[in-house]
């Protein structure tokens, strides 16, 4: 038996980067949100907001002072929000289509059905949008326009 092990350990667990929902509201964001994209030259957020029984992944416009998410067609905005942060975790955006997703894909949220939604993001009228991988639809669905649009093609975030 290695009688180091006790004393290597500790030192291998000390720094366990992570990620996690902190609430928001009124377009505010913490230093440490995770970006997402981009909307007419402004850096958007990957929030969350419940709607429908849904928790649904979606963007944070600070400008706006709301985070968008997308359902039945809609963009639905609240003012009340959860945002994702990280405290050294590294993520990445992972090509991907047809309702997939990456080893390590970060989950968003959930159906009233339990069903798990993922956090995908694609290119959008000269914008970069973030919205909903929902696996059983096969699809990314962004919020956009008042509209929720439907995308084949996609990035997903992943941790690495």
């Amino acid at each position: 038996m290695n009688p180091n092990w006790v004393w290597s350990a500790p030192k291998a667990l000390a720094f366990m980067p992570t990620i996690m929902w902190v609430r928001s509201d009124g377009g505010n964001v913490p230093n440490n949100a995770v970006p997402g994209g981009k909307d007419g030259g402004e850096k958007t957020y990957i929030g969350r907001a419940e709607h429908n029984g849904d928790l649904i992944p979606g963007k944070v416009v600070a400008s706006h002072g709301c985070c968008y998410v997308s359902y039945a067609g809609g963009e639905h905005r609240y003012e009340n929000y959860e945002i994702l942060v990280f405290d050294g975790a590294s993520v990445h955006w992972v090509a991907s289509s047809g309702g997939s997703v990456p080893h390590r894909a970060v989950e968003g949220g959930r159906t009233s059905s339990g069903e798990k939604l993922y956090i995908g993001r694609t290119h959008h009228e000269g914008t970069v949008t973030v919205g909903k991988i929902q696996p059983s639809h096969e699809c990314l669905y962004i919020p956009y326009g008042g509209c929720e649009h439907r995308y084949t093609g996609y990035e997903a975030l992943a941790l690495q």
